[in-house]
């Protein structure tokens, strides 16, 4: 990872990691690393959360409202997830900074959610934490992207729905 990468001060702090800025030594691009001490992957378990959070988002990563996974890398102590920068700060802080949104910008905010639901939806993942904190804004100019991030808890799931409509469709033909 630092082979590839410059890191700074520490941005903030969760539960299981810590996320520090980081620059690619090679094009000089801005990022952001979540690094999740090893230590804390306690039981086998844990360790197969972070790495299914990795592949979701690596099957989410062409979407352009989902936050785009860099690259990932192991030591001996930490797995390091770098991620695009998303300088713009959380919705949950834009709400309570604006404490009132027009309904046009409510719109298209809401729209912007429900299309990451719909995309994370076809691909068979559940968010299972979609919230204002994990709802950030690309940069801070005033029409910046909405982008999802924090897939820790989410899942594949097998979408009952359509093979209850297959069956149905059986049925009625």
């Amino acid at each position: 990872m630092h082979d590839h990468y410059r890191t700074g001060k520490k941005l903030g702090q969760g539960q299981f990691e810590t996320m520090y800025p980081c620059v690619g030594r090679a094009d000089g691009s801005e990022n952001v690393c979540k690094s999740i001490p090893k230590r804390k992957l306690l039981y086998h378990e844990n360790y197969k959360d972070v790495w299914r959070e990795i592949l979701i988002m690596n099957q989410l990563s062409e979407h352009p409202n989902i936050i785009r996974i860099g690259g990932v890398y192991e030591d001996a102590l930490f797995v390091h997830i770098v991620m695009e920068l998303c300088a713009g700060g959380e919705l949950f802080d834009c709400i309570i900074t604006n404490s009132h949104y027009s309904e046009r910008v409510a719109a298209q905010l809401i729209r912007t959610i429900v299309g990451v639901v719909e995309g994370c939806h076809s691909l068979d993942v559940m968010h299972h934490d979609l919230k204002p904190d994990n709802l950030l804004f690309a940069s801070t100019v005033e029409d910046a992207p909405l982008k999802a991030t924090d897939f820790g808890l989410s899942v594949l799931y097998k979408p009952e729905i359509r093979r209850f409509c297959d069956r149905w469709q059986g049925l009625v033909a």
